[in-house]
């Protein structure tokens, strides 16, 4: 965990950090937004799920909000499709069915200033097909949320490769899930930093990108 430490601290001395502040100064503003714009967001994170998020964020540009919030079934697939992201029949279905959600910008934050973060992203496993633990955590943290993990596919391979975990699941079930998140979290506060702010630093490890 030693060198993990050490190459996290030496990204917060470098360039990198400008661009870790700014993605956060821009989840930041989402408690601004209009709720079509959260439900925008929603529905990028349902794109990520098993994916590559840089065609989600291409989707998302093309459908933009009004797509995502009104478009046709037809027309949502189709721009899937068109940008050859994975699982465009249920990425599909799930956009379409969340829409009975078009109002999840109040019911998040009237969720975390009764219960917290933890109680909004239980609400949305619970509630929003296509969105898991790591989707909802995706979701609470691109709209200014700081303090949940995002266990993706790069994330759990460098907790892996630094011996955070002995080996990585196969699938992510509940109880998993908030014990990684929980190491994770231990991480965090060893660097003096949020959860959220890790996440891009971990992510650009992997990945050489600052993405949302």
């Amino acid at each position: 965990m030693a060198s993990l430490v050490g190459e996290i601290e030496r990204l917060v001395k470098s360039d990198v950090a400008l661009e870790v502040k700014g993605r956060l100064l821009e989840f930041e503003s989402f408690k601004n937004k209009r709720g079509d714009e959260w439900f925008s967001e929603l529905c990028f994170c349902i794109l990520t799920a098993n994916s590559r998020a840089d065609t989600a964020i291409q989707i998302q540009k093309e459908l933009g909000t009004k797509g995502f919030c009104s478009a046709c079934a037809a027309d949502v697939k189709k721009c899937i499709r068109k940008n050859k992201h994975r699982f465009h029949n249920n990425k599909t279905k799930f956009i379409v069915g969340a829409r009975e959600h078009l109002g999840v910008k109040k019911i998040v934050q009237e969720i975390v200033e009764r219960e917290g973060e933890k109680a909004a992203r239980e609400w949305l496993v619970k509630n929003v097909k296509g969105i898991g633990f790591k989707e909802a955590s995706h979701f609470m943290r691109n709209v200014g949320y700081k303090n949940l993990a995002i266990l993706d596919r790069h994330i759990l391979n460098l907790m892996l490769e630094n011996g955070l975990i002995k080996k990585k699941p196969v699938s992510l079930n509940k109880k998993k899930y908030l014990e990684i998140e929980e190491k994770f979290r231990a991480l965090a506060k060893k660097l003096k930093m949020q959860p959220a702010e890790l996440d891009l630093y971990m992510w650009f490890m992997k990945t050489g990108k600052v993405l949302k």
